[in-house]
């Protein structure tokens, strides 16, 4: 019997064309499955480029920031150079207490100047329920034995604060305040108007990164690592 494909050429021709085609198709897709590959390989090495450029801006974050005492371009030199003339004069102002707050970071010391914000915004309560609740979350925060921002108060300081928590009033912290902010004033404070940041503000340059210091021995032992004052909870 002779050989179909031989009577019927066309069809010889016809199956050399359909295994080209194939041939083809197979050429094609195994590059496309590559440059797929490809495509998913440099995404995935996109996505952790941008986990690690995040990673390291947080990472950034912790470590008691800040660049700059605070925007070059937002304080004149003639405002700073007031922050230098008394401590009361730094903390009435805005930009003088976000720079402070942010030198104590450098220092690990910013319990102490969040407790103060904390006691100047609980005098602001205006009815009995808000003040217990502010008192309550003040005393478990800065007060009590081993809170995670203790701040460095003498035992009976600390322990006539304690027996008035239950019933609390608008003075309840004023001796804890005044004793944290003598500490402050006589002891960070000197060294914030000495800092270079804060000589650069009052030159008019660009502030440097202040350098990152020991914690004073005046400031309890306790280290702590926020960012940012969370003030969110008062």
């Amino acid at each position: 019997m002779e050989n179909p494909l031989l009577l019927f050429p066309q069809l010889n021709i016809s199956a050399s064309k359909e295994k080209s085609y194939y041939k083809v198709m197979k050429s094609t897709v195994k590059e496309e499955l590559h440059q797929n590959s490809k495509a998913g390989a440099k995404q995935k090495r996109n996505r952790l480029s941008l986990l690690l450029q995040k990673t390291e801006f947080h990472e950034g974050d912790n470590l008691g920031k800040p660049r700059n005492l605070t925007k070059a371009a937002s304080v004149s030199p003639e405002e700073a150079v007031k922050w230098g003339e008394s401590f009361d004069k730094l903390l009435s102002e805005k930009a003088g207490l976000d720079a402070f707050t942010k030198f104590l970071k450098t220092e690990f010391s910013e319990e102490n100047i969040e407790f103060w914000i904390a006691c100047e915004d609980y005098k602001k309560s205006k009815t009995v329920h808000e003040l217990m609740q502010k008192a309550k979350t003040i005393y478990e925060t800065f007060i009590q034995k081993d809170a995670p921002k203790e701040v460095n108060l003498d035992f009976q300081t600390r322990e006539i604060t304690r027996q008035n928590i239950d019933q609390p009033l608008i003075t309840t912290f004023d001796a804890a305040q005044n004793t944290i902010y003598r500490l402050m004033e006589q002891d960070s404070y000197p060294r914030f108007i000495r800092s270079d940041p804060y000589l650069n503000l009052v030159k008019g340059r660009n502030p440097s990164r202040p350098t990152l210091r020991r914690r004073s021995r005046s400031f309890t032992v306790n280290d702590f690592q926020g960012v940012r004052p969370d003030l969110t909870i008062w």
